[in-house]
């Protein structure tokens, strides 16, 4: 059976006439999801095409995930869902509650007939670089979040320049990218300074920074910060073994250390604010409510998402830095 026909004189582009051709064999039935294409060469005899044509017309369902190559052996049909127009690869570090904001906002603001592909590459190098090998040319777009993962931008090199988007961190080596990103080292110096007043009622900043994690910007911004308004100021990994001490202010980075240090001061008998003061990063509506309200200095997530959809849906080149400001709870 027939399964590509191609006219002369259409007005239709020929790869086009194939794209639709297996569009339809796959609605009426004819090809079905795992069935092999007739091949690239089989076509273009078939139809008098030149072979770029063809491939052309194969590389454009292959993005948009209706067929798959296997080397050696040929392509076939990966989904029966032809109306999938877009096909996007989302590529995080990895996933919590404000990253969920981040998605759930980005998908609800795509619109219809775009599919979304998550990944997580954990701050893993190699996973990063095996997530993108692996997925070169199946996408019409590449959301990239490189973390601070150093040389990305010599992996992402390997992807169609004009597909892809940097998200939430960047770097200089990343600037011929479009991207929405945020301001590390500027967020908090000027979420800090808003609070200004409160923190001088303390004793000693100390900054809890997992390097291996944690953006350099924030690390930077903090310091300047303390050397600028002569604060006495620590900066740890971790605080294991750390006794915390009346008159102590903490900016926490993540979650799991903010839970931890809230458990160790009601071990030590101490009070919120009171005793040691919490910076959080990242808002969330848990930090809203735990412990009367943990302050915060946060990025506005769900907007992050609603820009980036927009960005990709007009093909806009921008390169966007995302608002950022400080939330003044309870907790200091």
């Amino acid at each position: 059976m027939r399964i590509v026909a191609v006219k002369e004189k259409s007005g239709i582009p020929k790869y086009k006439q194939i794209v639709a051709s297996i569009e339809a064999a796959i609605l009426d039935g004819t090809l079905k999801k795992g069935d092999r294409l007739p091949s690239l060469n089989h076509i273009k005899n078939q139809n008098s095409l030149s072979r770029d044509t063809v491939l052309t017309a194969f590389n454009e369902l292959k993005t948009r995930g209706i067929i798959h190559s296997i080397v050696g052996k040929g392509y076939y049909v990966n989904s029966e869902d032809v109306e999938v127009n877009q096909k996007i690869f989302l590529l995080f570090d990895e996933f919590n509650s404000f990253k969920e904001d981040l998605y759930n906002s980005f998908l609800s603001n795509l619109g219809e007939n775009i599919q979304v592909d998550i990944f997580f590459h954990h701050f893993n190098p190699e996973m990063f670089s095996k997530l993108i090998n692996d997925n070169v040319g199946d996408y019409t777009t590449y959301v990239i979040m490189p973390a601070n993962l150093k040389d990305t931008s010599q992996i992402i090199e390997r992807l169609p320049k004009e597909k892809v988007y940097i998200l939430d961190q960047t770097n200089p080596d990343l600037k011929e990218y479009p991207s929405i990103f945020q301001n590390f080292k500027k967020d908090i110096y000027q979420g800090l300074e808003t609070a200004l007043r409160q923190i001088k009622t303390y004793k000693k900043m100390v900054l809890l920074y997992p390097a291996a994690r944690q953006p350099e910007g924030i690390l930077s911004g903090f310091k300047l910060f303390c050397e600028h308004h002569a604060l006495d100021y620590d900066v740890i990994d971790n605080f294991t073994n750390r006794e915390l001490t009346r008159g102590e202010l903490y900016i926490v980075l993540d979650d799991k250390n903010l839970i931890r240090i809230i458990k160790r001061i009601k071990e030590q008998g101490l009070s919120i604010a009171k005793d040691i003061g919490l910076i959080s990063y990242n808002d969330t509506l848990l930090k809203e409510i735990v412990e009367g309200g943990i302050t915060t200095i946060s990025t506005d997530f769900n907007l992050m998402g609603q820009r980036l959809a927009q960005m990709i849906l007009n093909k806009e080149f921008a390169q966007v830095e995302n608002p950022n400001r400080l939330i003044i709870r309870k907790s200091i």
